[in-house]
């Protein structure tokens, strides 16, 4: 089958595989219609991934149909369509039951595609380990460009915006507006904020945050921008989607005395320096985490079906698996007004 396989930094190549086979009874493969690269994928892109390897599939957001289901599947069969969502656990014990895979209590939380352990979805089939547990059914209403989102993007988000606790009426900045970041706004506004600021260096993605209905901040002056706009108290919550040391530390100089801190960018840097006595000055709460997409979807799939949380503008741009390595160099690149990419693995 074909796939994208990565070499090494910047080098993304189509190549053809060996199909996916189910890794034990409890396995199934599913034939992928669509796949997303996520802002997470250009650490790998960049070289600077969790794993050491080249060789392996990357990808970690599909959608497709389930083709084949080992003996131990009860939940699905061929046939069904399904989303496979960013990460899996081991499906056996009680945090992975209840979706919680991030939480494993046998510790097997896995990532699909950040190495060779657990092949990518950037492909035209992927074999999914306990899929009772990893696996969910697309309901009707729900198509493939908002299903790729419900993946990783919507809920890491929606994950990040209630580890930040908003409430009612909260003033808000999201730093950041990639497609997480701009979930990240839809989801601080269904949630009651008052105001949001969406704040990031790319006027398009600012304007795209503006329809949602956010205030764009950008430039070399972004704090002072969010203090003059709040009468220099800062922001109730703070949502950050980059990841960067930059950024983190913007996130924590924007939120006010009492506020709260919420990190869903990938930060990999073990000596990040982080300002303790700032944070114990404004008494401020600070999260930071991995998602489990599993636990997050009951409640963002009947806001998507209602349209509270409206998906419809966040893809952009759409190129064939083949054209993988192009894909991979513009959504780096920040080219042509770029949200949101999504791969068809049939072309």
């Amino acid at each position: 089958m074909k796939a994208l396989v990565y070499h090494g930094a910047e080098d993304i190549r189509c190549e053809q595989v060996d199909d996916p086979q189910p890794q034990d009874l409890d396995s199934a493969v599913v034939r992928v219609t669509r796949a997303g690269i996520c802002g997470s994928d250009l650490h790998i892109y960049h070289g600077h991934g969790f794993a050491p390897e080249s060789g392996y599939v990357v990808g970690h957001e599909a959608v497709g149909e389930v083709v084949e289901v080992g003996s131990g599947v009860r939940r699905f069969a061929v046939g069904d369509r399904v989303l496979v969502p960013a990460s899996t656990g081991c499906g056996r014990c009680l945090a992975c039951d209840h979706g919680h895979v991030a939480r494993c209590d046998n510790g097997m939380m896995r990532a699909f595609g950040i190495g060779p352990a657990l092949a990518g979805s950037q492909s035209e089939a992927v074999a999914v380990p306990a899929a009772d547990c990893s696996l969910r059914t697309i309901p009707e209403g729900i198509d493939d460009k908002q299903a790729i989102l419900l993946t990783d993007n919507l809920p890491t988000a929606w994950f990040g915006a209630r580890r930040a606790g908003i409430e009612p009426g909260d003033t808000v900045a999201v730093v950041g507006l990639g497609p997480v970041g701009l979930c990240a706004v839809g989801s601080a506004l269904v949630m009651g904020a008052s105001r949001v600021f969406a704040i990031d260096l790319l006027e398009d993605r600012r304007r795209h945050a503006e329809l949602l209905g956010a205030e764009g901040v950008g430039g070399d002056d972004t704090k002072e921008i969010v203090l003059e706009r709040t009468q220099g108290r800062g922001v109730d919550r703070v949502i950050e989607a980059v990841g960067g040391d930059a950024t983190i530390r913007l996130a924590l100089s924007l939120a006010r005395i009492e506020g709260s801190v919420s990190v869903v960018g990938v930060n990999q840097n073990p000596h990040f320096d982080f300002n303790m006595a700032l944070a114990m000055v404004k008494s401020l709460s600070f999260h930071i985490g991995l998602c489990s997409v599993q636990a997050e979807l009951p409640t963002l799939i009947p806001l998507v079906l209602s349209g509270r949380i409206d998906l419809g503008r966040m893809v952009s741009h759409r190129f064939g698996l083949s054209e993988g390595a192009e894909a991979y160099r513009l959504f780096a690149a920040r080219e042509d007004n770029v949200r949101k990419v999504i791969l068809d693995p049939t072309r």
